[in-house]
Order: structure tokens, then C-alpha cells, then sequence
């Protein structure tokens, strides 16, 4: 059938099993959300800004495992993309972002709302695609979801010049193939060499990253925990992976991690590195990272391995496939005293928090009471990004969607609203600071006019929290421009974009609010007033080891 660019455009995406789709149109991209609007398959999703559709489609991704699909027109359209996808590209997310540029004839030439969005993104993407004839658009379209799929995902750009939106061509529709997981890279004598590593181990400690949430091995990392009878921690990118509430699990990794994980990942003998890129705020020192250990290092990017940290074994391949096969071999191992010393950390250094007043941790806390467990929680980034991955237990993939690699501040609220639409049977929560809420606070209308009914909790400290706590400790309390100490009121705004909003000071009067939020058909907002001097306990120093993690009581005693 004879269709034009903008209508192939639609039935590929459709083919690809796309719902949803968030957007913000423009001059460009007309054909497109005309050829949107003759149809009845695909959702659009207007978001107030395109950031928040790059986050919105980040969200549905990360919730889903599905692709994530957003639109923009030329030009600063096209550049308002450009923090969302860096975003997806840094923790590995699957999504597509179709932008239209100036016609053909008007490319190179400074033409009005013209950007070589390519060259921009290509550090950022996957891959990326201008696509100059109508007669390659389908094939193009087609090739990018494969590749935003296929082994570790990301984004990947297709830019398409209006001319090439209108022009027509002949569409066949085709059968889509999902990419095969990664096994081919996985060699017999890696296996065996893994194997040796478990079998000398006395101390062995699992360290769980995103790639386990993204290769959905949850199942078969339950197994192989049990079969070498190993404790596990992760990262932020790995929670719910392996069941936090699990008696092994000891919790975070790294500069705000546990002090049972960090005092036992630097006295292990084997540290099993499951989907895990070792970035710096995991590593402290890196020359003194699990300084004891041996390192076995199971990841499906052959250029993670050996790029942060030097490993003694190395597995490349889908973790899902690793560890089916690993598990196929390995016998029942017990490490019984290895455990209690463990437990015994567990019961010495658990987190702990002011038992009294509305703080970042008791709000996680109740609200991982009040929803069982069983929200999809959302993050901003910076002190209450690192309280909901402490004090909530995720015990499912999944369920924590946040920004790890990147650290965008403004990230949670388009990723909320993405996460709802493609689940709107699960309660969506974003956590946020209040710095975090002013970058992308308009996107409070687009989830008012969907009518979703997400959670914003904002702990507002009034000051830019955790940049505030690193003056505090190691920039003599010089608070330079971190105190937010204008008069807008969040409520009212909330209320204006037609949400639903109370403002709490107590323990009392949150848990009321959250009562009445979790029963809300729209949006609604709670503004958490918190004091301006919490922190996030434990720390690591920049560039300390991490078995050197300190808390509250330590600076008091050191003070």
C-alpha cells in the first residue's frame, strides 16, 4: 500500500507494538501528528516541555522494559530532548526518539528552527539516523528499535526532514523480530573459571547492578544467592533485583551505602560483580575498593570489563544466560560463619534516624507501610533520592525508577507520569526535593489533563539539600547559592494546575495526607517540611575507601 513518510512512520511504531507515545509538536513534525491524529492505535501524551517527554518515555521504558517512544519538532525541540536522552544512554534504557528537521532543500543552511541534532546526540546515543529518503524510513524505523533493544539497550535518535514526512512510498508491514539475548559471547572456560572462583571462595559477597533489573534475572539471581550462600548488596540501579527484604540482603553499595555492605564487601575474599559498571560513587578509593577480594565480573558490555576495576575472572553475556548456566553447575555451598559475621554488622550498623519530627527517612518509611511495599517509586535526584533507596524495601525489578548515571534533577516527574500510563493499576509515587520540583514542576499539568493519579511528595528543606550537606562537611558550611528561601507556594501551585495538594510540618499530618493521596483519582501533591540540616547517613568521603563510611554519631565524635 502506498502511504506517506508520516503515516509509515505511525504503522512502524505500531508494528513495534508502541501505545504510547509523548510528545510536544511543532512546525516540523506537522505531518507526523497529523497522520497521530487520523488515527485511534497509538496514545499521545502532550507533555508541557520536551524534557518531560524524553523523562515521560524514560519511565515507561524503565517500568515496562519496553521501548520508550517520544516525538519532537526541529530545532529547540529537537535540543530539549537532549538531557532525557543522555539520561536513558548513562543507565541504559531502551527508547526512541523521532525528531523532523527542515526540509531537505533548507538542510545546512541556518535555516529557522534548524539543529544537526545527529551531531549533537551522537556521543549520547546508541546510534542515531537522518533519514534523506522516504524509501529507507521504515527499514531505518525498524532498525532502531532493534538496536535500542538488542544487548545492553539505549537511545537511539531518528531524525527525518519534513519533505521526506510527506512524500510517499510503498509500505509492507513486517513481523517484528526481537533480538536474542546475548549468548555467543559466553565461553565454556570463562564458565569453568567462574566456577573455580565460587568453589575457593570462603567469603564470597554478591554485588547486584542494573543489568540484573534490565536482563530480568531475577529468578535465576535468587537461585544462584542461595546455591553460594553469599550475602548481597547493589546499587541504586539494581534495586529489586534481588528481594530486599530477604535476611541475605544488606543494602546499598558505595558513598551512601550501608555500613554492613561496605565493611563487608573490603573484607571479602570474592566479590561477584552481577550487571554492574563500577562507577566512582560505588568505588570510594578505587585502589582500595575490595582491596581483599578476587573479582568476578558477569556483564554483557565487553567494555565494562576491566575498565574501572581490574577483574579476575570475567563472564560477557546476557546475566540472565550466565547465570542460568552458572547455576546449572554449581553445587550447594554454606559459608555459616561468613553469614553471622555478616549478621552481626546487620545488627551493629543498621540505618537509624531521628526518632522524632517529619524527616526524608520516616516519610519512606511510611509510605513503604501505607503502600505495602508495592508502589512504583520515582526519584528526583539528591538527599531524598538516597533516603527512598535506604528506607524503602524493593522487593521486585522495576519498582525504583531513577536517575543513576546522569544525576538529573528534574528526571522524576516525567518519569512518574510514563510509569503511570503505562501502569495505571500500580500506585506511581515521585520523590522529590524541592530544588528538583522547580526544574520541571510544569509537568504537574500534563499529569492533571491525563488525570493520573500519581503521588509527588516533595521534602522541602528549603535549600538545595544534598549540595548544602557536602558544604556543611567539607566546605566549612559556606552555603553559597543553595538556599532557597523564596515565598512560592507549592501547594497553590499544585492546586492550579488542577491537583489535589496538602502541605505537612508533622508525622501526623503526613500520614493523613498520604491516607488521603493513595485514594485520589488525579494527581496530588504533598509538601513535606523537613529541616534544612538532615542528612543522608552513612557517607563516604569523595575518594575515601568505603569501609571508612561515617554517620552522624561519628562526626560527633570526632568533632
Amino acid at each position: 500500500m502506498t502511504l506517506t513518510g508520516s503515516q509509515i512512520i505511525i504503522e512502524c511504531l505500531k508494528e513495534q507494538g508502541v501505545d504510547t507515545v509523548f510528545g510536544y509538536p511543532g512546525g516540523a513534525i506537522l505531518n507526523v501528528y497529523d497522520a497521530i491524529y487520523q488515527q485511534n492505535d497509538i496514545k499521545h501524551v502532550l507533555t508541557s516541555h520536551e524534557q518531560g517527554a524524553s523523562h515521560a518515555a524514560d519511565g515507561y521504558a524503565r517500568s515496562t522494559g519496553k521501548v520508550g517512544v517520544c516525538f519532537a519538532t526541529s530545532g529547540p525541540g529537537a535540543t530539549n530532548l537532549v538531557t532525557g536522552i543522555a539520561t536513558a544512554y548513562m543507565d541504559s534504557v531502551p527508547m526512541v526518539a523521532i525528531t523532523c528537521n527542515v526540509t531537505l532543500p533548507l538542510l545546512g543552511k541556518d535555516s529557522f528552527q534548524e539543529i544537526d541534532i545527529a551531531g549533537i546526540t551522537t556521543p549520547i546515543t546508541k546510534h542515531n539516523f537522518i533519514v534523506k529518503d522516504v524509501e529507507n524510513l521504515a527499514a531505518t524505523i525498524r532498525r532502531a528499535f532493534k538496536i535500542a533493544r538488542k544487548g545492553r539497550p539505549g537511545p537511539v535518535l531518528v531524525d527525518i526532514p519534513k519533505d521526506v514526512t510527506a512524500a510517499k512510498c510503498e509500505y509492507e508491514p513486517q513481523e517484528v523480530e526481537l533480538p536474542a539475548r546475548v549468548s555467543h559471547t559466553i565461553k565454556d572456560e570463562d564458565i569453568e573459571r567462574a566456577l573455580r572462583r565460587i568453589r575457593k571462595a570462603k567469603k564470597p559477597f554478591i554485588f547486584v547492578g542494573g543489568g540484573a533489573v534490565i536482563s530480568e534475572a531475577s529468578e535465576e539471581l535468587r537461585k544462584f544467592v542461595d546455591l553460594v550462600d553469599a550475602p548481597v548488596c547493589d546499587t541504586l540501579m539494581g534495586k529489586g533485583a534481588f528481594d530486599g527484604t530477604d535476611e541475605r540482603y544488606t543494602g546499598m553499595l558505595g558513598m551512601h551505602g550501608t555500613k554492613t555492605s561496605n565493611l563487608g564487601v573490603s573484607e571479602c575474599d570474592l566479590l561477584i560483580a552481577i550487571g554492574s559498571r563500577f562507577s566512582d560513587r560505588v568505588l570510594g578509593n578505587p585502589k582500595k575498593f575490595a582491596h581483599q577480594a578476587k573479582i568476578l565480573h558477569i556483564d554483557v558490555d565487553p567494555a565494562e570489563i576491566n575498565k574501572n576495576v581490574i577483574a579476575d575472572a570475567a563472564v560477557i553475556g546476557d546475566v540472565k544466560e550466565v547465570l542460568t548456566r552458572l547455576n546449572e553447575k554449581l553445587p550447594h555451598y554454606e559459608h555459616t560463619e561468613w553469614m553471622e559475621h555478616i549478621k552481626e554488622y546487620k545488627a551493629k550498623y543498621p540505618l537509624s534516624y531521628n526518632p522524632k519530627g517529619l524527616s526524608g527517612p520516616y516519610i519512606i518509611e511510611q509510605i513503604y507501610n501505607m503502600t505495602r511495599g508495592d508502589a512504583i517509586m520515582v526519584t528526583e535526584v539528591g538527599q531524598h533520592q538516597m533516603w527512598a533507596a535506604q528506607y524503602y524495601k524493593y522487593k521486585n525489578p522495576r519498582t525504583l525508577l531513577s536517575s543513576g548515571g546522569l544525576g538529573t534533577m528534574g528526571y522524576g516527574l516525567g518519569a512518574a507520569i510514563g510509569a503511570q500510563m503505562a501502569n495505571p493499576e500500580k500506585q506511581v509515587i515521585n520523590i522529590a526535593g524541592d530544588g528538583c520540583f522547580r526544574m520541571n514542576m510544569n509537568e504537574l499539568a500534563t499529569a492533571s489533563r491525563q488525570k493520573l493519579p500519581l503521588i509527588e511528595v516533595i521534602m522541602n528543606n528549603h535549600v538545595l539539600g544534598m549540595v548544602r550537606q557536602w558544604q556543611t562537611l567539607f566546605y566549612e558550611q559556606h552555603y553559597s547559592a543553595t538556599i532557597l528561601d523564596d515565598g512560592v507556594d507549592f501547594v497553590k501551585l499544585a492546586e492550579a494546575m488542577g491537583c489535589e495538594a496538602r502541605r505537612v510540618t508533622n508525622r501526623e499530618e503526613f500520614r493523613e495526607a498520604l491516607k488521603e493521596a493513595l485514594g485520589c483519582k488525579v494527581p496530588f501533591v504533598i509538601d513535606c517540611i523537613i529541616d534544612s540540616d538532615d542528612k543522608v547517613w552513612p557517607m563516604v568521603a569523595p575518594g575515601s575507601p568505603i569501609n571508612e563510611a561515617f554517620d552522624a554519631s561519628d562526626v560527633a565524635n570526632n568533632s
